[in-house]
């Protein structure tokens, strides 16, 4: 047998870590000769059952042989990768290439065959769904196309695995064993079905952390004052209602409560609990949490919420120190959020968990929360609390999550939660970084379709904080603010737009149409309103001024009014108080106005108010989320007053209520529902998100072949312009041939061939595409217009060798546009189009779509620039052909995602004419193409 160096070196890459259906995590790596007793120790832990469905036959122990055969690996040929919890097996999986005939054999045969052994205390938990995964990959890297498995027919498990899989597969039954081929190329169905998985394993490892049934505070003091003895104290305020332990190295021998503490049981280690522990708070020194983390993992702690600092926001020792507190902790299959973090909650009822630095418990409602900053969760859990003590009562958090550093646990994870949680309506995210785009960006649009999802990005124009590890990326944040929103994400700016669209959503329906009705006692105050939403691309009616003094029943009536009229989508209330007004008058306005909306549920209606009197208040008094008295100011130098956490008066409004929501000044209100709109015609397109065309004259194969041997000349190259015009030219792009002309004769030659009239462009770099210096002339009909004009340009410019001039025949008139595409290492594939221009690019108006794209997405990328009606007849000039323009786009999109090795493509400028469209210039670069994790196996990241 061949060792592990006899062939290629340890595939370390191989090396992943990767959640399990419980939530739990396992470490997935390659099986080497060192691993020779957790292989025995490993195989005396599995049934005799199980032994035999894996060997046909009795087999209770494995020969000297046997262990040898298992644990050394070639690495091409023969494979075999364990599943790994605290260093011990608890899975392995193993293939052999073989020929036709089932017999041991090495390249080009490219078939192999698969066999698995889980560990009976684990089997149910997805192991081996992963582990297929994981060495299908392996196989495909190796030049292996097709897995053959025999089992019997009694092991239903693994046979369902295989089946499950999604995978092309065929099966046969012949001499009392089931035989099953599958391809290993991946299929739309074997991605849905890994991502399903992946989402159901995501999800459940986030809700072992905000759902557990004990939690034990590590660091918490002997007495009063401390991060980890206010943690341990929110936990019990908050009334969790699971089991809650404390934990201080430092507690006397015998003692069995902390000072202060009474009820709470201490404990010196968390090994000292006897009953289980499913989270762990740790607030102790960064030197001590290794020592921390090694005795939850023992115990079999389910997850770590680690708010020591000291980490990578420390700088590079911190951050090692980062990346080996994750290691240590997935080793015993836990996940952590932080360090570095401010906490998490959950109020709901069965929890009721409170386990962050936030004093009080928010108040429960439908809102999930992420933030990665503390002192930003602590600003929108405050900012929250205002607007339901003033505003709205639309206020309350479902779950609150604030990540830290993020080593482990991101908003990707949260998200995956949050997609199927029944808790959360809506969801709100302050990102400071995103560790991987590409997905977030396909999570981001899964969860769109079932629910708002709103955010805002901090840190947009510089480098990401100290303490985030994040791929680099070359996109400028418009581009990739334009892919979210592309996504169905609610793209807002600030933390106050933030919780201005989540009121909003929360409990108000998505309008139908961009038709908005205004209605209330201010005349000045409804202007404001119109000009908002003009501003906001609403299209609004003229207000409608009740006259300041209306009363509740003539604001019940119009709203009522408003809603029923069929020309309009939504409503905006506005109200000024009337001098000396009453909170009896604030309750009958808010009475009438919830009256009005819950006869016509179908509308969103908002309310604009200004800062006086009690409407506000009275809008959410008869919530069950209304707030309580305001608590008192804090001490000095203390920590801050949070929501107030006891449960509102009962009041005489139903629990389903529609909570109207409302806002002090009228842009921030149009700005919501403007959002809303938005969002709303993003759901509607997304259930029919159109299809990527096929055409007949596209010639993949061929394009492949020409790729290959172009980047077998180096790793990366700009093709040349014939080059450039072959390739383009297999996806039915054609470029109008320009032709070099260093002499004037050459270039009277070269318009003679091409025919006039002709074109003349100095091609050097500081003029290419910039016709408003001057290096280009038009419509040169003749020899004597073409000499006169080169004579300009080398007298203008320099010598010819300096100007780099072409010829090229004339276009037919029209609009000058930019069309490019770029595979960008962290966002993937993004298309991109614009005018051509000085102006456009001072504007940054470009568009942008993720690949591949469909023909509902090119045809609202060219209509989403500004400057977009130029291009359908704008002040009387004719319109062009924009559906050329737009099968241009999707051919485009087509070549850079049928070839990722064509890294960057530009087109330009390209002619969109009344008839057709003309690619004049186009430049290409080829280079291997960046590693997809999409694609592979489902893996946790490593930062």
């Amino acid at each position: 047998m061949l060792s592990s160096s006899d062939r290629h070196e340890y595939p370390a890459h191989w090396e992943a870590d990767v959640v399990l259906r419980d939530g739990g995590t396992a470490r997935v790596r390659p099986i080497t000769v060192d691993d020779a007793d957790r292989l025995v120790s490993f195989y005396e832990q599995v049934s005799d059952e199980s032994k035999y469905f894996r060997f046909f036959a009795p087999y209770p122990r494995l020969s000297a042989k046997d262990v040898r055969r298992f644990t050394h690996h070639d690495f091409v040929d023969r494979v075999g990768l364990a599943a790994t919890v605290g260093g011990e097996f608890i899975a392995t999986v193993r293939y052999d290439r073989i020929d036709a005939r089932g017999m041991p054999a090495s390249a080009p045969a490219d078939e192999a065959e698969v066999a698995f052994l889980v560990q009976d205390a684990h089997q149910g938990r997805g192991v081996a769904s992963a582990l297929l995964e994981h060495v299908a990959a392996v196989a495909r890297e190796r030049g292996i196309r097709r897995f053959a498995a025999e089992v019997l027919p009694a092991n239903t498990k693994m046979i369902k695995v295989f089946t499950d899989a999604g995978y092309t597969q065929k099966r046969s039954f012949e001499d009392g064993v089931v035989r099953l081929e599958f391809d290993l190329e991946p299929t739309d169905r074997s991605l849905a079905v890994q991502r399903a998985r992946e989402q159901r394993a995501e999800a459940r490892s986030v809700r072992r952390l905000l759902a557990p049934g004990s939690v034990a505070v590590v660091g918490v003091g002997r007495r009063p004052g401390g991060v980890g003895r206010g943690l341990l104290g929110n936990i019990r305020d908050a009334g969790f209602t699971g089991s809650l332990y404390a934990v201080n190295s430092a507690l006397p021998e015998g003692d069995k409560e902390l000072e202060g503490l009474p009820g709470v049981p201490a404990h010196r280690s968390v090994r000292d609990i006897a009953d289980p522990v499913d989270l762990a708070v740790v607030a102790v020194p960064a030197a001590q949490v290794p020592d921390v983390v090694t005795e939850c993992g023992e115990h079999g702690v389910q997850g770590l919420v680690v708010v020591s600092a000291g980490y990578a926001e420390s700088g590079p020792e911190g951050r090692e120190r980062q990346r080996e507190l994750v290691r240590q902790a997935r080793t015993y299959g836990m996940r952590i959020i932080g360090p570095n973090a401010f906490g998490v909650v959950n109020t709901s009822p069965e929890v009721r968990l409170n386990a962050s630095l936030a004093p009080e418990m928010p108040r429960p409602g439908r809102i999930g929360l992420f933030a990665q900053s503390g002192a930003i969760g602590i600003a929108l859990l405050s900012r929250l609390h205002r607007r339901g003590g003033g505003v709205t009562g639309v206020t309350g958090v479902s779950t609150f999550v604030s990540s830290g550093n993020r080593a482990d646990v991101s908003g990707n994870d949260v998200l995956q939660y949050w997609y199927d949680d029944p808790e959360t309506d809506v969801a709100l995210m302050y990102l400071e970084s995103i560790g991987n785009p590409r997905k977030f960006t396909r999570l981001a649009r899964r969860t769109a379709t079932a629910k708002p999802l709103v955010v805002v990005q901090g840190a947009r124009h510089g480098a990401a904080p100290q303490g985030h590890a994040v791929r680099a990326t070359r996109l400028p944040h418009a581009t990739v603010s334009a892919l979210l929103r592309q996504a169905g994400v609610i793209r807002v700016d600030t933390i106050t737009e933030l919780v201005d669209a989540g009121l909003l959503l929360a409990r108000q329906p998505l309008p139908s149409g961009p038709r908005v009705a205004i209605l209330g006692n201010s005349e000045s105050l409804g202007l404001l309103t119109y000009d908002a939403c003009l501003a906001e691309g609403l299209r609004p009616q003229p207000p409608r001024d009740l006259t300041t003094a209306a009363s509740a029943e003539d604001f019940r009536a119009a709203l009522a009014a408003a809603l029923a009229d069929d020309t309009s989508d939504a409503v905006v209330v506005t109200a000024i108080p009337a001098v000396g007004e009453t909170s009896a008058e604030d309750a009958a306005l808010a009475r009438a106005l919830r009256s009005a909306a819950l006869a016509a549920p179908a509308k969103p209606v908002l309310v604009v108010h200004v800062e006086l009197g009690g409407l506000a208040e009275a809008l959410s008094a008869a919530a069950s989320t209304a707030p309580q008295s305001p608590a008192p100011a804090a001490p000095e130098g203390s920590r801050p007053a949070a929501p107030d956490a006891h449960p509102a008066p009962e009041t005489d409004a139903p629990d389903d209520a529609r909570l109207i929501p409302a806002y002090p000044a009228a842009e921030r209100a149009v700005r919501a529902l403007g959002e809303a709109v938005k969002y709303a015609q993003w759901r509607r397109e997304a259930a029919d998100p159109g299809r990527v065309p096929e055409y007949e004259d596209i010639d993949e194969k061929g394009t492949a072949r020409l790729i290959d041997g172009l980047l077998a000349r180096g790793q990366g190259l700009t093709l040349g312009t014939g080059e450039t015009c072959d390739l383009l030219g297999r996806y039915g792009i054609t470029v109008r041939p320009a032709v070099p002309a260093a002499t004037p004769a050459e270039a009277v030659e070269a318009a003679r061939n091409l025919g006039w009239p002709v074109a003349l462009k100095a091609t050097a770099p500081h003029l290419r595409h910039r016709a408003d210096l001057g290096g280009v002339r038009l419509d040169l009909a003749d020899e004597e217009q073409l000499l006169r004009a080169f004579a300009e340009l080398t007298e203008l410019f320099g010598r010819p060798q300096e100007l780099r001039p072409v010829v090229q025949a004339m276009a037919p008139r029209g609009v000058d546009t930019v069309v490019r595409a770029v595979i960008d290492p962290a966002a993937g594939a993004v298309l991109s189009f614009g005018l051509a221009g000085a102006a456009s690019q001072l504007l940054g108006d470009t568009a942008h779509r993720l690949v591949p794209v469909t023909d509902r997405d090119a045809t609202s990328l060219v209509r989403s620039i500004r400057t977009a009606p130029l291009l359908f007849g704008w002040r009387g000039s004719t319109p062009v052909d924009t559906a050329a323009l737009e099968e241009l786009l999707l051919r485009v999109s087509r070549l850079v995602d049928d070839h990722p090795e064509v890294v960057a493509v530009t087109l330009e400028p390209v002619v969109v004419a009344p008839h057709g469209v003309n690619v004049l210039g186009a430049t290409v670069r080829l280079a291997p193409p960046p590693a997809r994790d999409d694609l592979g196996p489902r893996t946790l990241p490593v930062y």
